[in-house]
């Protein structure tokens, strides 16, 4: 149930954006470059990071559209429920494990994060812009996971796949397109 009066009880994260454009579509644009520009993260990678930060902070709403928009770009849900159980011994392809293991410290104890869990990264093959845009994803998903749970907007199945095929489609450039 949303928790600005002005929203219907079943608003949904765009309901507020288009109440508030002159905010929403700046942080859109920064999702979509973010989210789909240049990277060295695939956009499947980039949304799993999204959907693992927001599992991490119990977030259900940006959990459930961000692990449908992972799915629809190749990421098999179970690894999300792997990830969400036990990190270390998730099935995770490749060098993308200390990636997830920095974004999941930096979630849950930020003050923690050193040197040598960035060199983690490094090490596994990454270059410093993926570190960058790993961070920067996982920022920004602490960011909407705070305003979607402090704003009380909620959504169930059906909407997370409306929405994942949305943004898989149309990336954020056509959410923003919508407001």
């Amino acid at each position: 149930m949303s928790f600005l009066p002005s929203q219907p009880d079943d608003a949904r994260l765009l309901d507020v954006f288009r109440s508030y454009p002159d905010a929403s579509r700046p942080l859109l644009d920064y999702h979509e470059v973010l989210m789909r520009g240049p990277s060295d993260l695939t956009v499947a990678e980039r949304e799993l990071i999204a959907a693992y930060v927001s599992g991490l902070n119990d977030c259900d709403y940006c959990h459930g559209v961000h692990a449908v928009t992972a799915a629809r770009f190749g990421i098999e849900e179970s690894l999300l429920a792997a990830l969400l159980t036990d990190l270390e011994s998730a099935p995770v392809v490749g060098r993308l494990r200390p990636v997830l293991a920095y974004v999941a410290k930096l979630t849950a104890t930020p003050d923690r994060i050193t040197a040598s869990d960035a060199e983690a990264v490094l090490s596994a093959g990454w270059s410093e812009k993926a570190l960058h845009d790993a961070v920067s994803i996982c920022g920004l998903f602490n960011l909407m996971n705070r305003l979607v749970s402090g704003l009380g907007i909620t959504a169930g199945q059906d909407y997370f796949e409306t929405s994942g095929d949305r943004l898989a489609e149309g990336g954020y450039a056509g959410v923003a397109d919508l407001l």
